[in-house]
């Protein structure tokens, strides 16, 4: 190297090539890729089971400057997910309105038919739809139901809900922690379900990505509308994680292809039902909110496996 002085003060440094006997040869240097390729570098975390790849813009054929780096502004990393999209269920995971659906079938039940106990009936409610809820326990009583009387009931329990229904604790904070856009599923009509979602205010987190059995031609047991939203959603089932608290929405979802959380956190699950569910099987069991973002994080690096539950 040689350093210059300008007329005026300035150093510039001037790089000279190093004297040697014969020709100047210069450093070799690696063939340039071709402009439209891509090299990849694969970096392995050890601690992790996916694998993020660098992807470096390789130097345009004849180009002077350094190719791109890992690290380097150029270079993107791009991680390997194994679950591209979290499917909630709405009553029971979202908003604690299983209870005062519960009265009010009851309520309506006994105003309707008095001479009747339904107290037994109405406790095994949890997780059906309301139509089929109520063509059983005509069967079961040998009743005739009033005409309109499911409009009755979907009234009284959307005005019910409208008025009193409160989010799960903590759903707010988990669901805003998840890095994974996220939908609604239920068996709910679908005008409960956006009245349901409004008041707990995870309207903004939602968007239009709601869903009801009013769409499909059956209900949860029953694949039809986890189906129908993966289709609509453009995501694979088997990359969809469903947060379910019955035992009807986990064998929809998992009927589906769908991987499920089982939450029991909520003020209608019954004492011992986590202990039923280990018994089926199921390993995925949350009691609180805040246990969510870490379950997603887990299934989103692929620690779930093939394991559905």
């Amino acid at each position: 190297m040689q350093t210059i002085v300008a007329s005026r003060g300035a150093r510039h440094t001037l790089a000279v090539r190093p004297k040697c006997h014969g020709m100047y040869r210069p450093p070799a240097r690696p063939p340039a890729a071709s402009p439209d390729k891509r090299v990849a570098t694969p970096v392995v975390r050890p601690l992790q089971k996916h694998v993020s790849w660098h992807f470096q813009p390789s130097r345009l054929a004849g180009s002077r400057g350094p190719a791109a780096w890992p690290g380097h502004p150029a270079s993107r990393t791009f991680v390997l997910r194994m679950i591209d999209h979290l499917i909630c269920d709405c009553d029971g995971v979202l908003v604690d309105s299983e209870v005062i659906a519960d009265h009010v079938l009851f309520d309506t039940l006994s105003r309707t038919f008095p001479g009747v106990d339904f107290r037994a009936a109405v406790a095994t409610a949890f997780g059906q739809q309301t139509s089929r809820f109520l063509a059983d326990v005509a069967a079961r009583f040998n009743l005739t139901l009033p005409e309109h009387f499911l409009e009755t009931i979907d009234h009284n329990c959307e005005v019910a809900i409208a008025e009193s229904v409160c989010p799960i604790n903590g759903v707010r904070d988990a669901l805003r922690q998840v890095a994974l856009p996220a939908a609604v599923v239920s068996n709910s009509r679908l005008t409960r379900v956006h009245a349901s979602v409004r008041r707990a205010g995870l309207d903004a987190i939602f968007g239009e990505r709601i869903f009801s059995a009013e769409q499909v031609e059956r209900p949860k047991p029953y694949p039809d509308i986890y189906l129908h939203a993966a289709s609509a959603l453009g995501v694979e089932p088997a990359r969809c994680l469903v947060v379910e608290d019955s035992l009807s929405g986990l064998n929809a979802a998992r009927s589906a292809g769908m991987k499920t959380i089982a939450f029991v956190g909520a003020s209608h699950i019954p004492s011992g039902y986590a202990d039923v569910l280990r018994e089926m099987g199921i390993t995925r069991i949350m009691k609180h909110m805040d246990e969510l973002p870490a379950l997603v994080e887990a299934g989103v690096r692929g620690e779930f496996g093939d394991q559905q539950s």
